[in-house]
C-alpha cells in the first residue's frame, strides 16, 4: 500500500477528517501560516486548521480551529481543495483546504501554532509538507483540486492530483 495505484479510493474510508484554511492577504500578497506545536505536523509549517469535531461540518470546523489556534474568524472561506492522505501505518486522513482573503482579528500565537505571515512567493517549502508544493500554487492560482497521497511518515511516496485540466501524477 506505498502506491497510489495499490488503493482501492472509490471504497477508502479516513481515519479521521480535518480541515485547513489559507488566510491570503491580497493586498500586500501574504498568506497567514502556522508553525505547528504538537500533533499529526509537529514542527511544520502549515495553514491554520484541524479536525472535525463529532456532528461540526467542515465550514464549522475551519472557523473553530482558526479562532483556536490563531484567534482570527475567517470570513467566508471557500473550500478549494479535497485531500486523501494515506499512510503505510494504517492512518488515513481526508482533508479540506478552504481559501479566503477576509478575516476578523489579529493573528495570535497559541498553544498549538505560532502564525506568522508569509509572501506569496516565498513559502517555505522545506519546511512544509511534500504534499503542499503539488496543489498548493495550482490552488492559490484558483484551481479546484482533489488529491490523493500516500506517505510512509512525513515521506510522500506517491501522489495524484486531478485539475479541471486532467491528472498530475508524481511518483
Amino acid at each position: 500500500m506505498n502506491q497510489y495505484e495499490n488503493i482501492d479510493w472509490a471504497s477508502w474510508q479516513p481515519t479521521e477528517r480535518g480541515v485547513i484554511v489559507y488566510i491570503i492577504d491580497k493586498k500586500l500578497r501574504k498568506v497567514l501560516l502556522i508553525m505547528k506545536k504538537r500533533g499529526l505536523g509537529q514542527g511544520k509549517v502549515n495553514a491554520p486548521g484541524g479536525r472535525l469535531e463529532p456532528g461540526e461540518s467542515s465550514l464549522e470546523a475551519v472557523i473553530r480551529e482558526c479562532q483556536e489556534e490563531v484567534s482570527l474568524t475567517p470570513l467566508h472561506p471557500e473550500k478549494c481543495v479535497e485531500l486523501h492522505f494515506q499512510f503505510t501505518n494504517g492512518y488515513a486522513l481526508y482533508g479540506e483546504a478552504f481559501f479566503t482573503d477576509s478575516w476578523e482579528g489579529e493573528p495570535k500565537c497559541s498553544d498549538e501554532a505560532d502564525p506568522f505571515w508569509c509572501d506569496l512567493d516565498k513559502l517555505p517549502w522545506d519546511n512544509m509538507w511534500e504534499d503542499d508544493r503539488h496543489w498548493l500554487p495550482l490552488a492559490l492560482a484558483g484551481k479546484k483540486l482533489r488529491g490523493f497521497y500516500v506517505f510512509d511518515d512525513d515521506k510522500m511516496l506517491s501522489e495524484k492530483l486531478e485539475d479541471l485540466n486532467g491528472f498530475y501524477e508524481h511518483n
